[in-house]
This record gives structure tokens, C-alpha cells and sequence, in this order.
């Protein structure tokens, strides 16, 4: 029997930072003071807050130390494992009160979470099945097998609420239910998407490498219900952990007989196997993922057919991203008013974001549908830092689209989101400030979508480039009001007439930003200026004769010789040599060089 345990976070986040030295240390050092029999080590997944990795908690007294790094481990072990002394000033944001250390459920950024896809993660060993079954692993798998029919299954994620969590948000009920018919007549596949391709999105990452069990049981269960024999998840090659992590826990299903041959002693027969991508972002559209995993190059399809009646090799396919599957397993053991009782009317449960940007907190989370975005920048995250003032929120990665301040209360939710011109997407949430430029935030977007576009189809391949080319020209100074008018009635053309959602929600960020941020684009346009102070070719450099010293550091940095003054004196800068590479600025003591 073990006294403390020792939880260590080895996600993708705490191993950039060390953790795996961390671990090893640890290790080292508890068996230096002969406590090896007495303290557990658990190498865990992600418990949230990445931004300040690598993390580690000590039970039973829940202490969350943050930022541990090799030279902390002796103090830790020699204090708080062998003394019961918690070190106070490695604990996270120092959770003690009157020498009581606080719940770790209670401080700001986990207060108002709500873990149901998450809830394994940063608890268990993602390599042990055992630890996974100890916290009602494989029961809700069983509990179908046994106590279900497959279409009281499927009734029971219809009854949920439960939408795809993978950009959408179609019904999964109805998707399982679109696919059942004709069970055992015709070979039938479960797939996974688990091809996070959305810049600054983790969430799909971290549930693989920190509770893949609950990925596998959710597809075993879905094949039972629409009568599939065959999963497969498609995952890409980016995501080296959680592609170990998985391949581990197949194996260890299949040594269970939890995946394979006459599952729970029943006639149920199901397996999965790993398919690696390239990185396509457009390989996130579930026709084009199909395509891909067949072998061919990875495009979109025209619909219909819909992959439920013809999809991987042409026949009967359901597909759903991580983030849904991982919360199948909770919705049967606990029932579908429970996962019903959260939520929004029409956006039941939970959903996880990748919070990053500019805020204090980044990392993971999962709230409630509904949970307003205030709430989300402001308790949650801790708020902007330095000061700065809120500007708008990025949801949906490139196919999304910006959250304003005056949009800050609204409840988030699949259709809120559409209303206001952004999406859920698969869960990436950027937040920025009043620094950023938001002609250049929907330009950089853009460029994303136009890099990754599969180039099947025109209004996608020659439209977004175009738009993007308008963009270019608008921060470059070149644009005139006229190019306002001609990008939102291209923007348009594109959404209706691409072939895949890629193409379809392009133009979001450039809608979005045009919608709620058009004094920006008309500052560009007319005044030529940029008021973040972001775009280049917009921007003048400037010396203040009354400050600059004649130091010449600004003059011996520059790479093109466009400062000049002598020693002593003030210098000039040639505004025609000028390429506004910002090295005078830097290299400034005194503060004489300005921008405007």
C-alpha cells in the first residue's frame, strides 16, 4: 500500500519541457531516501494548464506544483514525500491559505470546468488498462453487449443530445442511425478522426495520449450499434505519443478480449486498427479522409452519396472525431438525461477548447455548453495579460471566425457561434488583444486555407488565393474601399460554391473580421495606416532628434544603411532605403525611435 502518489504529467506539453528528466529524477531520488516501497510514481497525461509545465501532483493532500524542473526534485522529495512538508513556493499560483492547501477543483481555472471528455486525463496512466478499468473502463462497453439492443443504443445517443464535436456538430445519434441499416448484410466501418490539423488545437491530441481506452470502447460500442466488425483511426504522424500511447492500449484490448473475437462472451466481433497521415488539413473532411486512408490523394467527395450509406471503400461508414467518442462511455453509464442536463437546448454537454493566445492560462479546458466567453477569458483563463485590453477571440481555427468584446456574453454554443459569424469547430479558441491587427489575424488565416487547399475544385484553389492577394494589397497600402466591397461579395462566391467545408468556411475569419472590425479595414484603406501598429508596409520609422544621443548603434544594426548622422548628433532615417525590419528599435537605449 502505497502512501502518497505521485502523479506526473508526460503529455506532449510537460515532455517540451522536461518532464520526462523530471520523472527520472524523481525516481532517482525517492529511491536515494529508501522510499520506493512507499511512493507510487504515475507517469499521467495533461491536467490542463500547459502554460506552466511541467506539472505534478502529490496525493493525498492534492498539492499542484507547477514549473518543476531537475534541481527542485530534491527539495520536493527530501520536504514534502519524507517530512510531509509541501514546498509552498513551487505550488501553483501558491494555493495555501493559513498553511491549508486548497483543492486544485477550486481555484479559478478549474472552478467553473465541467470534465466529462477529459475526465481521465492527468489521473490515470494512459498505458495501463488496469488503471483504466479501475476508474469503470470497458463497463459501458458491456453494459451494450449485454443489457442493449443496437438500436437501444443508438436511441440512447439520440435521447443524449450528443452532436459531433469535430466542427459541425451534425446529431451522432442520427449519423449511427443513418448507417444501421442492412446489419450484417453489408461489411460496415467505424472510423475515427483524429487528424487535428486547426493551428493552436490540441484537444483530440491530449485525450489520445492521456485516455485512449475511452476512444477505443466508444467505437466498439458504436460498431455493435450499427453492426460493423472493422474500426479504424486515422491519426497523423505529428502526434508521435499519442500514436504509441494508442498502439499500446490496442494491444492491451486485444490480451483483455475486449477488442477481437466474441467480445464479453457474446457473438459481438470488432477490432481497430492505426492509419497514419500526412498532415493534410483537408484530410479533416471526413470524404476526403476517406479518400486518403484508401490511398489516393487526399480530396474531397461530392455529396451525396454521405459516407453512412457509401464511404471508406464504398461501403457503410461512420465517422466521428475523438472529442465525441470520449464522451459515448460516460452518456451509457450514467444515461442521456445526464449528459442532457448540461448544456444549451439545442448543444447539450460539454466541450473542450484549446485556450491560447493572449491569456494568462492556456492550456485545456472543458465547461458546460452555454459558459459565455467572458467567462471563459476573464475566471477561467485568468484574463489578458499586461494589462491589455481584451479584442476578439478566434473560434474555429481557420474555418471559423472572430468573437468580438461586444460578443463577450453571449452563451457559446453550436448556433450562437453561426449567429455571430464564427463556428465551434473542433475547439481551438485564440484569444487577442488590442495589439493585434485584424486585417492581418484574417490574412494569416487565410494564408493557412490557401497553403492547404487540395485544389480539387476552382472556387476554392483560385478563389481563396484571390481573396488573399486582396489582403496582401490592403496591407500593403494599396487597397482602396472598392476592395472592401469586391473581397465580401468574393467571400460569398467561395462559401457557395466550394466543393468541401474547407472551401465553404475560408472565407469565416475575412467575414467575421469585415462584419465587427471594419474601422480597422477602412484605416487601411483610406488612412493608410494600420492602428495595431502590425502591418509593415503601412508603418514609418522615425527618430526623435530631442532623444536619439548619437550613439550610432541604430546605424551600425541596420542591414541596409538607411540610418546617417554623425557621432553625437541626431540621426535620420532614408525612408526610401528603409525595409521596416525593426532592428533600430531594438537596438534603441533611449527609446528615440517610434513607429506611426
Amino acid at each position: 500500500m502505497y502512501r502518497p502518489h505521485v502523479l506526473v504529467c508526460c503529455g506532449t506539453g510537460c515532455t517540451s519541457s522536461g518532464s520526462a528528466k523530471v520523472i527520472e529524477t524523481l525516481e532517482a531520488e525517492i529511491a536515494k531516501a529508501g522510499l520506493s516501497e512507499e511512493i507510487k510514481v504515475t507517469r499521467t497525461d495533461c491536467f490542463g494548464l500547459c502554460t506552466v509545465g511541467p506539472n505534478m501532483i502529490v496525493y493525498p493532500e492534492g498539492c499542484f506544483y507547477s514549473k518543476v524542473n531537475v534541481d527542485d526534485i530534491p527539495e520536493i522529495v527530501a520536504e514534502h514525500l519524507l517530512k510531509g512538508r509541501p514546498v509552498k513556493r513551487l505550488l501553483y499560483k501558491k494555493p495555501v491559505e493559513k498553511d491549508t492547501i486548497t483543492c486544485l477543483d477550486h481555484t479559478d481555472f478549474f472552478r467553473k470546468q465541467k470534465r466529462v471528455a477529459l475526465r481521465n486525463c492527468g489521473i490515470i496512466n494512459p498505458e495501463s488498462i488496469e488503471e483504466y478499468i479501475a476508474m469503470d473502463g470497458y463497463e459501458a462497453l458491456g453494459k451494450c453487449l449485454t443489457e442493449y439492443t443496437p438500436d437501444q443504443v443508438i436511441q440512447t445517443i439520440l435521447d443524449s443530445g450528443l452532436r459531433g464535436r469535430g466542427g459541425a456538430g451534425f446529431p451522432t445519434g442520427m449519423k449511427w442511425r443513418f448507417a444501421a441499416g442492412n446489419r450484417g448484410q453489408v461489411q460496415k466501418y467505424v472510423c475515427c478522426n483524429a487528424d487535428e490539423g486547426d493551428p493552436g488545437a490540441f484537444m483530440d491530441r491530449s485525450v489520445l495520449e492521456g485516455d485512449p481506452h475511452c476512444v477505443l470502447e466508444a467505437m466498439a460500442i458504436a460498431g455493435y450499434a450499427i453492426g460493423a466488425t472493422q474500426g479504424y483511426i486515422y491519426i497523423r504522424a505529428e502526434y508521435p505519443i499519442a500514436v504509441k500511447r494508442l498502439e499500446i492500449a490496442i494491444e492491451q484490448a486485444r490480451e483483455y478480449g475486449l477488442l477481437g473475437k466474441n467480445i464479453f462472451g457474446t457473438d459481438f466481433c470488432f477490432d481497430i486498427e492505426l492509419r497514419l497521415g500526412a498532415g493534410a488539413f483537408v484530410c479533416g473532411e471526413e470524404t476526403a479522409l476517406m479518400t486518403s486512408f484508401e490511398g489516393k490523394r487526399g480530396e474531397p467527395r461530392p455529396r451525396p452519396p454521405f459516407p453512412a450509406s457509401k464511404g471508406l471503400f464504398q461501403q457503410p461508414t461512420i465517422l466521428n472525431n475523438v472529442e465525441t467518442y470520449a464522451n459515448i462511455p460516460q452518456i451509457i453509464l450514467k444515461g442521456p438525461q445526464w449528459f442532457a442536463s448540461m448544456g444549451t437546448e439545442k448543444s447539450k454537454g460539454t466541450k473542450v477548447f484549446a485556450l491560447g493566445g493572449k491569456i494568462h492560462n492556456t492550456g485545456l479546458v472543458e465547461i458546460p455548453m452555454g459558459t459565455t466567453l467572458r467567462e471563459i477569458v476573464e475566471e477561467i483563463g485568468g484574463g489578458v495579460p499586461n494589462g491589455k485590453k481584451f479584442k476578439a477571440a478566434q473560434t474555429g481555427g481557420p474555418s471559423g471566425g472572430c468573437i468580438s468584446a461586444e460578443n463577450m456574453d453571449v452563451p457559446i454554443d453550436y448556433d450562437n457561434l453561426i449567429a455571430i459569424g464564427t463556428m465551434m469547430g473542433s475547439g481551438g479558441m485564440i484569444i487577442m488583444d488590442e495589439d493585434n491587427c485584424m486585417v492581418d489575424i484574417a490574412k494569416f488565416f487565410l494564408q493557412f486555407t490557401v497553403d492547404e487547399s487540395c485544389g480539387k475544385c476552382t472556387p476554392c484553389r483560385v478563389g481563396t488565393r484571390r481573396l488573399l492577394e486582396m489582403l496582401e494589397k490592403i496591407t500593403a497600402g494599396n487597397g482602396t474601399l472598392e476592395d472592401l466591397n469586391k473581397m465580401e461579395e468574393l467571400c460569398y462566391y467561395i462559401k457557395n460554391n466550394s466543393l468541401c467545408g474547407l472551401g465553404q468556411t475560408a472565407p469565416n475569419p475575412v467575414l467575421s473580421t469585415l462584419r465587427y472590425f471594419r474601422d480597422e479595414y477602412i484605416a487601411h484603406v483610406v488612412d493608410k495606416t494600420c492602428p495595431a501598429g502590425v502591418c509593415k508596409g503601412l508603418l514609418h520609422f522615425y527618430i526623435l532628434p530631442d532623444k536619439c544621443r548619437g550613439c550610432t548603434a541604430c546605424a551600425r544594426i541596420c542591414p541596409v544603411s538607411a540610418i546617417s548622422g554623425k557621432v553625437k548628433e541626431a540621426h535620420v532615417i532614408d525612408q526610401t532605403k528603409c525595409i521596416k525590419c525593426g532592428s533600430c528599435i531594438e537596438k534603441c537605449k533611449f527609446g528615440a525611435i517610434i513607429t506611426k
